[in-house]
C-alpha cells in the first residue's frame, strides 16, 4: 500500500477503475473521471510483483470514494487496507468526519470500519447507494 498521485500514477489508477467500474459495473466512462481526481489523495495497493490491485481516493473535503479492488483480490483484506490507509490520512489531515457514498452491497464492509448509514437509498450511475459517515477520534496529545 502506498500513497499515489493522479499525475504520477495515472495509468495504474485509471486501469483499475476502468476494469472495476466501467467494464465490470458498466458505469458510463463519462461519469467515472472528474475534476476531483487531480486534487485528491489516492491510495494504491500493489501485489508482490508491483501490479496494481486496488485503489481509493480521499477528497480535500473528507469524502472517500472510488474504492476499487480487482475481482480476484476481493475478500482478502485489500479493500480494508485501502480504507484504513485513507482514514488514517484523513485523521492526520485533521478531518473530524468522513463521508462516502457506498454501494448498498458494500454497506457491511464500511460498517465494519466504523461508518454508519445516513439518509435514504439513492441511485448513482444506475447503482443503489447509501450515504455513510465516520466520526474520527481526535488523536490524544502526547504527555
Amino acid at each position: 500500500m502506498r500513497p499515489a498521485s493522479w499525475q504520477r500514477d495515472l495509468a495504474q489508477l485509471q486501469e483499475l477503475r476502468r476494469t472495476v467500474f466501467i467494464v465490470e459495473q458498466q458505469v458510463p466512462e463519462s461519469l467515472e473521471w472528474d475534476e476531483f481526481d487531480a486534487v485528491s489523495l489516492h491510495a494504491l495497493a500493489l501485489d508482490v510483483h508491483d501490479r496494481a490491485i486496488g485503489t481509493g481516493r480521499l477528497l480535500p473535503d473528507g469524502h472517500i470514494g472510488r474504492m476499487a479492488v480487482l475481482h480476484e483480490w476481493r475478500g482478502r483484506g485489500v479493500g480494508g487496507t485501502i480504507l484504513e490507509f485513507l482514514v488514517d490520512c484523513a485523521r492526520r489531515q485533521g478531518h473530524a468526519v468522513l463521508h462516502l457514498n457506498a454501494q448498498t452491497h458494500a454497506i457491511g464492509f464500511y460498517e465494519r470500519h466504523g461508518f454508519i448509514t445516513n439518509g435514504e437509498e439513492f441511485q448513482d450511475a444506475g447503482i443503489p447507494h447509501r450515504h455513510m459517515t465516520h466520526k474520527l477520534k481526535t488523536p490524544r496529545a502526547e504527555s
